[in-house]
């Protein structure tokens, strides 16, 4: 029963899309009403004010991203933050030994592979981790205002959908590269 209401939940969400598409579909482009591009601008928005809420933590965008990562996922090796990260593994590298040097990062050798260096964010790094995660719920909380809780349930599955589509469309599939942060944790847990 639970899953034909969620089903239920979906169809509503999609059809508030395609109500907000038919009203503005005299006002603005067709590739102004796409799905992706609200997406994208809504991303966009969300990391342009966070970026402004987080200035004075010492911190660059790629670093913080980087630190979120390591924060969730400590113990990564170099290859895996990479992939976390989008990027190619030598501007990972650089990036981390940047936050090295600033005593954000640390690296242990792998029990198993010496060629291998675990990384592990340091207290400093946790410290800030913390300060930005309240920082991001903060930014959440007001970009979300006016939503009940129910509604940002369904957004976040929504999106969850879409996401694993992606991923199976790109070949990731739930253990791809990106799949560490495959689920969406709804906004108040």
């Amino acid at each position: 029963m639970a899953a034909g209401i969620e089903i239920v939940n979906l169809v509503m969400i999609l059809e508030d899309i395609l109500t907000l598409v038919t009203c503005c579909w005299g006002r603005m482009d067709d590739e102004d009403i796409m799905f992706a591009v609200l997406v994208s601008d809504v991303a966009r928005m969300l990391r342009t004010e966070l970026d402004r809420r987080a200035r004075g933590q010492g911190l660059t965008r790629s670093q913080w991203l980087a630190l979120s990562r390591l924060a969730r996922f400590p113990g990564v090796s170099l290859s895996e933050l990479a992939d976390m990260l989008e990027m190619e593994k030598a501007p990972a590298g650089r990036l981390i030994d940047r936050l090295e040097e600033g005593g954000w990062v640390r690296r242990d050798p792998d029990a198993h592979d010496r060629r291998i260096k675990r990384l592990y964010p340091t207290a400093a790094a946790e410290n800030v981790y913390k300060k930005m995660r309240r920082i991001t719920r903060e930014t959440m909380d007001d970009a979300l205002a006016g939503l009940s809780p129910t509604q940002q349930e369904q957004a976040c599955q929504v999106l969850s959908v879409v996401k694993e589509r992606l991923l199976g469309m790109t070949g990731a599939g739930s253990n791809g590269a990106n799949g560490h942060d495959r689920q969406i944790q709804p906004i108040g847990s």
